[in-house]
């Protein structure tokens, strides 16, 4: 078969030859071309040594001279090129302590993580498969290249991997490679909790992300990567409004959000304080008082283990926190305040939740509540009205001209006059304010 390379592919390809060494497009690129999937990277290996690849192209970075990778600039555009290796000991069970390059593109194939992953290809010698991956890739099938426990020993990365290909992909896990994968979970704690993140992160934006989940729980990964959500495995919410356990009923919730990290985040946390603020009424009912508040600072810890950043962290606590708003009969000051809490950015990202949490209820589904509070937000930002202190029409600075200490009664003084003015939006004007200031200062004097 013929594969149609990106001109500047063939080019890196065709100068190596001119060289007289071979090149290969392999990896991730070929995979998912066969799949009919646009590539969004291009590697290509060979038996040119890196100082050969930095002698032959005029732009190089050695990004990776050590491992054999030279980054190779065409156009401002980077493409890895790296030498045929074999690799020695991994000791961290992450990065092998020394590499042998090679001359043979078959050692080269076979140090490799999964047989789809170990395809090559240029247009003299065709597709190099020598692992049978094109096979897998028709049959939908996740398999390590030669001894699972190997692949998975050298580089405990490849445990999450081949969970995530599984979920990007649609594929299933052959069975030796999953056995394996479960036996080697706990090498899992040998990879940094931002690899772990990277690899979460992609199993979330897939286009249904509880097939993850559902794998990392029968592998035995969740309790070790987020022990939070394990406990929810199977716990009985003992309430007519969910008919499923606390897990299932995320999974549901996850796969009815967006597929937006921070919104697939705070599904996936959503429900992560109940068991801890579990009771059940004389009724045999049960409740999760609270819930929001005890899930929203969990969640903060979560994030801050996995090194997510702090925007992420603090979104993400406020969608947990207010998810469970009372959406029915909110007077208008009281909304004021709610897109105050919520910031008007993340507004919608919490309609979104709250209509996948509402999915993942006991049916007949009634989004009427999320709906007209949707109305009304969007009615009271058409008319600007003030939200929060940077809309009022007073500034500190103006409270310390009229006599105000700089400190706490400034912000105190602040909040004050804004909760005047979310019920009365007509007074946010500093000649109405300022009087109000002056008599609230002579009042705590």
């Amino acid at each position: 078969m013929k594969i149609n390379l990106p001109k500047n592919v063939e080019y890196i390809i065709h100068t190596l030859n001119k060289n007289n060494f071979s090149a290969y497009a392999v990896g991730g690129c070929i995979r998912d071309i066969l799949i009919n999937k646009e590539p969004k990277d291009w590697d290509i290996t060979t038996n040119a040594l890196p100082e050969d690849i930095i002698k032959i192209f005029k732009d190089t970075v050695p990004t990776g001279i050590k491992h054999g990778t030279i980054t190779v600039l065409i156009n401002g555009t980077p493409y890895e090129v790296t030498t045929f290796r074999i690799d020695g000991k991994y000791t961290d069970n992450r990065h092998p302590d020394s590499v042998i390059f090679s001359n043979s593109l078959y050692e080269d194939l076979s140090r490799r993580d999964f047989t789809i992953n170990s395809i090559s290809y240029n247009h003299k010698d065709g597709l190099q498969d020598p692992f049978n991956g094109k096979n897998d890739l028709q049959q939908k099938i996740i398999r390590c290249v030669g001894t699972p426990d190997l692949r998975f020993k050298e580089d405990s990365l490849r445990i999450l991997r081949a969970i995530r290909f599984s979920t990007q992909l649609n594929f299933k896990i052959e069975q030796i490679t999953k056995h394996s994968l479960q036996k080697n979970s706990l090498l899992i704690k040998n990879v940094s909790m931002e690899r772990i993140r990277d690899e979460l992160s992609k199993i979330l934006l897939t286009n249904k992300p509880s097939v993850g989940f559902q794998l990392l729980k029968e592998t035995k990964l969740l309790e070790i990567i987020l022990p939070e959500l394990s406990i929810c495995v199977g716990f009985n919410q003992h309430n007519p409004h969910h008919y499923k356990d606390i897990f299932d009923h995320t999974m549901m919730v996850l796969d009815n959000t967006s597929s937006n990290l921070i919104i697939r985040i705070a599904a996936l946390l959503h429900d992560i304080g109940k068991p801890k603020c579990f009771s059940i009424d004389k009724n045999g009912i049960g409740h999760f008082y609270m819930h929001n508040i005890e899930g929203a600072k969990i969640s903060q810890e979560i994030l801050s283990r996995l090194k997510f950043d702090n925007k992420t962290i603090k979104t993400v606590y406020t969608l947990i926190k207010e998810h469970l708003v009372n959406r029915n009969n909110l007077k208008i000051p009281a909304i004021k305040r709610f897109i105050n809490r919520v910031g008007i950015d993340n507004l919608n990202y919490l309609f979104d939740l709250q209509i996948a949490d509402i999915k993942g209820h006991t049916p007949p589904h009634d989004f009427s509540p999320v709906f007209n509070l949707k109305i009304s937000v969007n009615e009271i930002l058409a008319k600007k009205d003030p939200l929060n202190l940077k809309d009022l029409d007073i500034t500190g600075n103006d409270l310390i001209k009229i006599g105000y200490s700089k400190g706490i009664i400034i912000g105190k003084t602040l909040n004050e006059l804004l909760e005047l003015v979310i019920k009365n939006p007509e007074l946010n004007k500093k000649n109405i304010l300022i009087p109000r200031a002056i008599k609230k200062l002579n009042y705590k004097k």
